[in-house]
């Protein structure tokens, strides 16, 4: 049985994070991250291609809580007192610069993760914080001072614990052990199998598009580039609407159908009337070759023809029921799903500790005092650009912050 003032489950971004703040202000006390794997901030690593997509440049909290499709209203308190501007100003002050993409996505100026992995754990070691790799957590027991940490490698004691392992299904059985209701987990960022000849072959071709789920909220759009793949369609329009209808996409089973308008201002009349306009003004071209759209050429062959527009039609020749037809297809155009794809390597999922159980303002347990939590192993999860990771430096900084206040006396 071994002794320590705090003990991190979990080496990624909210464990280390709290792990240097904890070790920058509770000099002399006992902190170890206790890592099932043999490498640590692996997330990190891989994040943005490897270039670690630190946070993004939206400094408002309540704006940037519309990011999050769970834990948004609970991280509106956290992210005033610490937000991504705090996380932009903390890298700095450790000689990391960020610099900011047209999309507000947040990078280290060397354009590599290793960056962000040096950092965090150079600050660890500086603080003298323990970091222990290829330690599996078997079981957490209360004890009467603290808790029981439990792995193949022996016991470890702490008085503070700090659970920050992310979507790891062991932990929340034992997590559920000790009290807590887990909400069933589910993926979050997901792509979509779409077989269908209007996009068939058109591999790499993107556009910006608005996007809307049948069964979902009808005032839900999703609006944004949408990429052509080879097995549907990807990009962040779609990214969106699977972190928001995750649950409902599970439920399905993966198999429902989108509405995609690839004209995203304008609505079905208003395409209907631009279209009549340039028969007027064009009609000796041809339908197929003359759009009055900034639509990718070979796209809009695809939805004429899918408007039953015969090949050689001229725009004198179109009719009202053709003119119809096309708007259709360009803003009410609908496409059967039949499945899904991760997104890359950033696998993010949608389900964990009930938020009704923590305690936001010290992100502690309501079920266990002195348990606190931190990061995706919560029922938080975020689109893509950053907004997960902003989540996690929050969470391990508030998480900090709350468990040195209570260990500010010195060791004995």
């Amino acid at each position: 049985m071994k002794d320590w003032d705090v003990i991190i489950a979990g080496g990624g971004a909210a464990g280390f994070f709290a792990a240097v703040h904890l070790g920058a202000t509770l000099k002399g006390r006992r902190i170890a991250i206790l890592e099932r794997s043999a490498e640590v901030l692996s997330k990190v690593r891989i994040s943005g291609g490897g270039r670690c997509n630190v946070t993004h440049a939206e400094f408002v909290p309540r704006e940037l809580t519309a990011y999050y499709p769970r834990g948004g209203k609970e991280l509106l308190g956290p992210f005033h007192s610490f937000c991504s501007g705090d996380t932009a100003a903390f890298f700095e002050a450790r000689g990391v610069s960020l610099k900011t993409e047209e999309d507000g996505r947040m990078f280290p100026v060397t354009d590599t993760s290793q960056t962000i992995v040096d950092c965090l754990t150079g600050e660890a070691s500086r603080y003298g914080v323990k970091v222990l790799t290829g330690y599996t957590i078997r079981d957490i027991l209360k004890t009467e001072g603290g808790f029981s940490v439990r792995t193949k490698q022996g016991d470890f004691h702490c008085g503070k614990l700090l659970v920050a392992t992310g979507s790891s299904p062991a932990v929340w059985r034992i997590l559920g052990q000790l009290g807590h209701r887990i909400v069933p987990p589910v993926p979050s960022l997901f792509t979509f199998h779409v077989g269908d000849t209007r996009i068939s072959g058109l591999m790499g071709l993107s556009a910006t598009v608005s996007l809307r789920c049948g069964k979902m909220d009808k005032n839900m759009v999703f609006e944004g580039p949408l990429l052509i793949t080879h097995w549907g369609v990807s990009g962040p329009a779609v990214l969106k609407c699977s972190a928001w209808g995750a649950r409902y996409f599970h439920h399905c089973d993966y198999k429902f159908e989108i509405e995609i308008n690839w004209l995203p201002q304008m609505s079905f009349e208003e395409a209907l009337e631009q279209l009549t306009a340039w028969k007027q003004a064009y009609g000796r071209k041809e339908v197929r070759n003359a759009s009055p759209f900034s639509l990718p050429r070979r796209l809009w062959e695809r939805l004429v023809a899918a408007a039953g527009v015969v090949a050689g039609t001229k725009w004198a020749e179109a009719g009202n029921v053709m003119l119809r037809n096309l708007a259709f297809q360009l803003t009410k155009g609908v496409f059967q799903v039949s499945g899904k794809s991760t997104f890359k390597e950033e696998f993010v999922t949608a389900g964990g500790v009930d938020l009704k159980e923590i305690d936001f303002k010290r992100f502690e347990s309501k079920v266990q005092q002195g348990l606190f939590l931190a990061g995706e192993v919560l029922d938080i999860d975020a689109v893509t650009g950053g907004f997960n990771f902003q989540n996690a430096w929050t969470g391990g900084y508030m998480a900090s912050r709350a468990i040195a206040e209570e260990l500010s006396d010195p060791p004995d």
